[in-house]
C-alpha cells in the first residue's frame, strides 16, 4: 500500500514533483506514465527513501516515511531505472549482498535465487563478473535481488527496459501474480500497451504534476476515436 498525500520535491529552485498525490492500494497494480523529466523516477525515489521529499506525507505500508523509514525499505522491492551497480561483483556475489542486507536465512536465498535465475535464464551465467552481462542479464540480477526477500510492494521505475520478450513476459505475469495475492505493485512505463494490458489504474504525470488518474477504459471513453497514444499526446498538449 502506498499514500503520496500533497508531496512536493525542490532542487533549488526547481520543482521536479508538484503537491502529488496518490494512493495505490494492496491487490493492484498501477501504472505510472509520463514523459521523460516529469518526475516518475524521483516519485519512485521519494517512496523508497532514497530522497527526501520538501513537504508532505508518504506512508507505504502503514509507515510513515518520516519515522520508519528502514522499515519501508524491508518492505519493499524497489528496482531503479538504471541497472549498472556493484559491476565488479559476480551475479552470486550481488545476490548474497543483497540477502544479507535483507537478512534473508540461507536457505531461504538459495531456494529463491534458484527459482528466478531460472525463470530469467541467467542461472549459468551467476558465477560471472556482472562487468560481463549485457544490459539485460543485469537488469534480471536487479529484478531478482529485489524479489529474493519477499517485499510486500514492488517499485519498478522501467523494468521492462533491456529484458528480451520472454524475461518480459516472465515478469508481467509476476507482477499479475502479485496483485492476486493481494500485494502492491507501482510501476513506470512509456509503453502504454504493457500498461493497458497489466494496469488497474493508471496515473499521468507532467512537469511534476498528477493530469489522469483512473482506468485506460474511461480514458478511452473520453476521448473515442483515438488511439492510446494519440490520447497521451493530447492529454500532453493539453496541459502544456
Amino acid at each position: 500500500m502506498i499514500s503520496f498525500k500533497n508531496v512536493t520535491k525542490k532542487y533549488n529552485d526547481f520543482t521536479a514533483v508538484d503537491n502529488l498525490s496518490f494512493d495505490v492500494k494492496k491487490g493492484e497494480i498501477v501504472g505510472f506514465i509520463g514523459p521523460n523529466g516529469s518526475g516518475k523516477t524521483t516519485t519512485m525515489k521519494l517512496i523508497s527513501g532514497i530522497i527526501k521529499k520538501t513537504s508532505g506525507e508518504i506512508i507505504v505500508n502503514d509507515y510513515n516515511i518520516e519515522n520508519d523509514p528502514l522499515k519501508i525499505k524491508a518492505s519493499i522491492g524497489y528496482i531503479s531505472d538504471s541497472p549498472d551497480a556493484f559491476l565488479r561483483l559476480k551475479g552470486i556475489e550481488y545476490l548474497n549482498f543483497i540477502a544479507d542486507i535483507y537478512d534473508v536465512s540461507l536457505i531461504d536465498r538459495k531456494t529463491r535465487i534458484e527459482k528466478y535465475a531460472k525463470d530469467f535464464e541467467i542461472y549459468d551465467a551467476l558465477n560471472a563478473p556482472m562487468l560481463s552481462y549485457s544490459h539485460g542479464m543485469r537488469q534480471k540480477l536487479m529484478i531478482i535481488s529485489q524479489l529474493i526477500h519477499e517485499p510486500e510492494t514492488w517499485i519498478l521505475d522501467e523494468p521492462t527496459v533491456g529484458l528480451d520478450p520472454k524475461s518480459s513476459y516472465t515478469l508481467k505475469e509476476m507482477m499479475k501474480d502479485h496483485a492476486r495475492k493481494g500485494h502492491t505493485v507501482f510501476f513506470s512505463t512509456h509503453i502504454l500497451e504493457i500498461a493497458e494490458k497489466l494496469c488497474d489504474r493508471v496515473i499521468i504525470i507532467f512537469k511534476g504534476k498528477k493530469i489522469y488518474e483512473g482506468t485506460l477504459d474511461e480514458l478511452k471513453e473520453k476521448y473515442k476515436d483515438k488511439s492510446l497514444e494519440e490520447i497521451y499526446i493530447t492529454l500532453i498538449d493539453e496541459n502544456n
